[in-house]
C-alpha cells in the first residue's frame, strides 16, 4: 500500500506537472495573442485618433471658412434685401411671367405627349408605308408582266382579227358571188322556160308535168339559195361575235378601243338581221 501510494502519487505530481506546462504554454500562448491584438487595437484605435485629429483640425479650418463666409454672406444678405426692396415691383411680374411659362409648360407637357403619340403613330404608319411599298413593288412586277401579257395578246388578237376579217371578207365575197351567180341563173331559167312553154303548144298535161318538174328543180335552187344565205349570215355573225369578245378582252384589260390603230368592221347581210345569240343562230330572212 505504501508503494502503490508512492506510485499514484508520482503519478499525480507528474500529470499535474505536465498539466501546468500545457497551462503555462496556453497562458503564455494567449498572453501573445493578446498583446498582438492589443498592439492592433492600440494601433488602429491611434490610427482613428490622428485622422480625428486632422478632420477636427480640417473642420476647425472650414468653420473658419465658414465663418468668414457667413460674415461675407450676412453683408451680401443685406445688399441683397436693399436689392430685394428695389426689385419687388420686377419680382412681382416676373412672377408673373412664371405663371404665364408653367402654363406655357403645362401646354408643352401635353404638345410633348400627343408628339409622342404622333410619333408611334409615324412609326406604325412608316411600317406600314414599307410593307405597302413593298405590296406595291410586287404589284409592279405583276402589273408588267401582266402588262406584258396583254400587248402579246393585243398583238395576237391583232393578227387573228385581221386574219378573221381577210377570212370572212373572201368567205362573204365569195358566197355573195355564189349567191348572185345562182339568183342570176334562176332568172335566166326562168325567163327561157317562160318563151319555151309560149313557144311550144303543149297539151295541159305535159304542160302540168312540165311545170311540177320546174317547180322541183326550181325548189331545189332556193333551198340551196337560203343553205348559202344562212351559211354567210352564220359567217358574219361569228365575224361580229369575234368583234365584241376582242373589244371585251381589250376592255378587261384597260386598252382604250381608240389604241388599236384601226376601227373593226362589223359585217351585215342584205336583206337578213343577225341575232343576239351565239353563232349558228341567225334571225331568218325579211
Amino acid at each position: 500500500m505504501k508503494m502503490l501510494r508512492e506510485e499514484l502519487d508520482l503519478r499525480r505530481k507528474t500529470e499535474i506537472h505536465e498539466v501546468e506546462e500545457r497551462k503555462n504554454s496556453q497562458i503564455n500562448m494567449l498572453m501573445q495573442r493578446h498583446e498582438e491584438a492589443f498592439t492592433d487595437i492600440k494601433n488602429y484605435y491611434n490610427d482613428i485618433t490622428l485622422n480625428n485629429l486632422a478632420l477636427i483640425n480640417s473642420l476647425k479650418e472650414q468653420m473658419e471658412d465658414m465663418r468668414k463666409k457667413e460674415e461675407h454672406l450676412e453683408k451680401e444678405m443685406v445688399e441683397v434685401s436693399v436689392q430685394n426692396k428695389r426689385l419687388a415691383d420686377p419680382l412681382q411680374k416676373a412672377r408673373d411671367d412664371v405663371t404665364e411659362m408653367q402654363r406655357k409648360l403645362s401646354s408643352y407637357e401635353r404638345d410633348k405627349q400627343t408628339l409622342l403619340c404622333t410619333k408611334a403613330r409615324l412609326k406604325v404608319t412608316e411600317k406600314e408605308l414599307k410593307g405597302l411599298q413593298w405590296e406595291h413593288e410586287v404589284l409592279e412586277q405583276r402589273f408588267l408582266k401582266v402588262q406584258q401579257e396583254r400587248d402579246e395578246l393585243y398583238r395576237k388578237f391583232t393578227a387573228a382579227i385581221l386574219e378573221v376579217q381577210q377570212k370572212v371578207g373572201f368567205k362573204n365575197l365569195v358566197l355573195e358571188r355564189k349567191l348572185q351567180a345562182l339568183s342570176a341563173s334562176v332568172e335566166k331559167k326562168e325567163v327561157q322556160f317562160s318563151e319555151v312553154l309560149a313557144a311550144s303548144n303543149l297539151d295541159p298535161a305535159a304542160l302540168t308535168l312540165v311545170s311540177r318538174k320546174l317547180e322541183d328543180v326550181l325548189e331545189s335552187k332556193n333551198n340551196t339559195i337560203k343553205d348559202l344565205q344562212y351559211e354567210l349570215a352564220r359567217v358574219c355573225k361569228a365575224h361580229n361575235d369575234l368583234l365584241r369578245t376582242y373589244e371585251a378582252k381589250l376592255l378587261a384589260f384597260g386598252i382604250p378601243l381608240d389604241n388599236v390603230g384601226f376601227k373593226p368592221l362589223e359585217t351585215a347581210v342584205i336583206g337578213q338581221t343577225l341575232g343576239q345569240g351565239p353563232a349558228g343562230l341567225v334571225g331568218t330572212p325579211t
